[in-house]
């Protein structure tokens, strides 16, 4: 049972990360713990003083002595009274310390380890599914903490103290107490253990559920323009059917629990009550005991009751916290070698030795690549869609780890330096630039936060964007929308480029950076381009071959091979050249 719950649901993973995240926060923890532990000693010595008093009074006698004695026990209140009010103080003002800044150190553990996983990870998975895990984790330790504060050590120790005072009383009175409490304790677990699996598969389906809406919501435009409001709706009303069924299933398991669990707490009272009739008609207990045996099985079965639900709200937790930490115990794919150093960049040389890239093991993308280009040369890849082209350049990026040979950069194995130094040294425009939905300013200085606006202006100028820019309501402070859809795409492209001119990295990589330019606007960037490759080594991925045929080389990939390489007047006069059928086709292809 224990190894279910604390192994196959990876709670036991879970409650370690949370320890680790809390490790200069301890000593406010037992603070917490034991203003906790005072406070809760509190609430089951108050019913002492009542049994007094009420013994007391019940004896009848009105006399100054019996007066006095009913005041010091009420000043005897008051004092513990005052005591408890101050320990909630404490544990309540120190709680939110402590968990607001561990929430913190958590929220930003999940957000650097989504982004030291590889490209291809994060693209398998719904970004709106891993804001939910992210969320749904941190949430967790919240609840736990709750829990471990609030409700865990109140009862043991009130507990404790209760079982203790009935068994000074009555040893039968103490030992029913202590049985019934192990076996419900006992049976909530039992019951947990039970329930995880209907919680996990709740989890499962409101992942699914959370993931569908987001990428519908994401692809709104092809929803609409495609027809597709009815299908969408109809696919997310099926997942959120499913998810309705699993919800109602674990809620009802619960539902059907609590109606168990309330006989269970009726049958100890009225056995407890009953028994301590008997032992007043014996005269082994007195009113005031009434009092005290009543307040105790008041306030434990009130926490009792709530430790149940609280249990089970814990374990549901932590089982929404298990998929952000099977994310967290994921091993990167991609990450720097021990004693990894940073790329120094001499000549900006890139040389391709025997690159081989297979997708999932089984399709082969490039095979037997070899290539070299020299400090300064600027070269094109072109070739059929699929071919290896774009690969070529993330394997360059380190994107993907090779599945053979090596990618050396003024002669250092990229793999055996740091990938913050690579990427430092490599600035890429790609074919469909992503905004972050902030202010143009702040886009294009993102290469560059240390940019002035002076240098900001400047590479605007540059990538013929400053006009457009001056010409919105806010200028360089307009915000851009989520993934720039406020901005065309002509315009995207141009804060792109403008990004890179900033960012001045010695290797400039460019991915069909003019596609989505009109004629005119495609002239402007060109020139732009033109002054930006100036002293770099630079790599173009083309479909438009008008745009590269100044280049220094043209490499011709097809099926994962260079096929042929050589500048564009010298391709054009092979027979059976890759590179002459491609000029062909776009130059009188579409006319004939």
């Amino acid at each position: 049972m224990f190894n279910r719950i604390f192994n196959k649901s990876k709670t036991s993973a879970t409650l370690s990360v949370y320890w680790e995240h809390t490790k200069d926060c301890r000593p406010v923890v037992f603070l917490i713990l034991f203003s906790m532990i005072v406070v809760s000693s509190l609430q089951f010595i108050t019913p002492v003083f009542y049994k007094y008093l009420f013994d007391l009074l019940s004896l009848g006698e009105k006399t100054q002595m019996v007066a006095e004695k009913a005041v010091w026990i009420v000043f005897g209140l008051l004092v513990v009274n005052l005591v408890e009010w101050f320990g909630w103080r404490v544990s309540a003002l120190g709680a939110n310390y402590f968990q607001a800044k561990v929430i913190a150190r958590l929220s930003n553990s999940c957000f650097a380890c989504l982004h030291r996983h590889s490209s291809s990870f994060l693209n398998n998975t719904f970004v709106g599914s891993l804001v939910k895990k992210v969320k749904w984790f941190t949430g967790a330790f919240e609840s736990v903490s709750d829990v471990l504060f609030w409700d865990i050590v109140p009862l043991v120790v009130g507990v404790l103290i209760a079982s203790g005072v009935l068994f000074w009383k009555n040893f039968w009175l103490g030992l029913g107490l202590a049985v019934w409490l192990l076996v419900f304790l006992l049976v909530n677990l039992v019951f947990a253990n039970y329930k995880i699996k209907y919680d996990l598969k709740r989890n499962e389906e409101e992942t699914e559920n959370s993931g569908l809406l987001a990428d519908s919501i994401t692809n709104n435009v092809n929803v609409k323009l495609f027809n597709g409001s009815k299908r969408e709706l109809e696919n997310f009303s099926d997942s959120s059917t499913r998810l309705a069924q699993a919800r109602r299933k674990s809620w009802d398991i619960g539902s059907y629990f609590d109606a168990a669990q309330g006989l269970l707490a009726i049958f100890l009272e009225m056995g407890i009550i009953f028994f301590a009739i008997r032992l007043w008609q014996q005269g082994s207990v007195t009113i005031g005991d009434f009092v005290m045996i009543q307040s105790y099985l008041i306030n434990i079965f009130n926490r009792i009751w709530g430790i149940g639900n609280v249990l089970r709200r814990t374990f549901q937790s932590l089982s929404d916290a298990e998929e952000m930490t099977e994310i967290l115990e994921t091993p990167f794919e991609i990450k720097d070698v021990p004693g990894a150093k940073d790329l120094a960049i001499i000549r900006g040389e890139i040389e391709y030795r025997e690159v081989a890239f297979n997708y999932h093991r089984t399709r082969q993308i490039l095979s037997d690549f070899n290539l070299k280009i020299i400090s300064g040369e600027k070269i094109a890849f072109v070739g059929p869609s699929g071919a290896g082209k774009t690969t070529a350049i993330k394997l360059l990026l380190r994107m993907h780890n090779l599945t053979a040979g090596h990618i050396f950069i003024d002669g250092q194995d990229i793999s055996q330096v740091t990938l913050e130094s690579l990427w430092r040294n490599i600035s890429l425009v790609p074919q469909d630039p992503i905004l972050f939905h902030r202010s143009i300013r702040e886009n294009i200085r993102y290469g560059r936060p240390e940019a002035t606006d002076a240098e900001v202006e400047v590479a605007s100028r540059k990538a013929r964007c400053h006009e457009f820019i001056t010409h919105l309501e806010k200028g360089y402070d307009s915000m851009v929308g989520e993934r720039g859809i406020k901005l065309s795409g002509g315009e995207r492209q141009r804060v792109a480029i403008a990004r890179a001119i900033l960012r001045g990295a010695p290797i400039l990589v460019l991915d069909e950076a003019t596609s989505s330019l009109d004629s005119r606007s495609e002239q402007m960037i060109q020139e732009a381009l033109g002054e930006l490759m100036k002293d770099k080594t630079v790599l173009v991925i083309a479909h438009r071959l008008s745009t590269i045929k100044n280049s220094d080389r043209i490499i011709a990939i097809d099926n994962g091979q260079i096929m042929e390489e050589g500048n564009h007047e010298d391709l054009l006069t092979r027979d059976e050249s890759i590179y002459k059928k491609l000029w062909q086709f776009q130059v009188g292809g579409f006319v004939k």
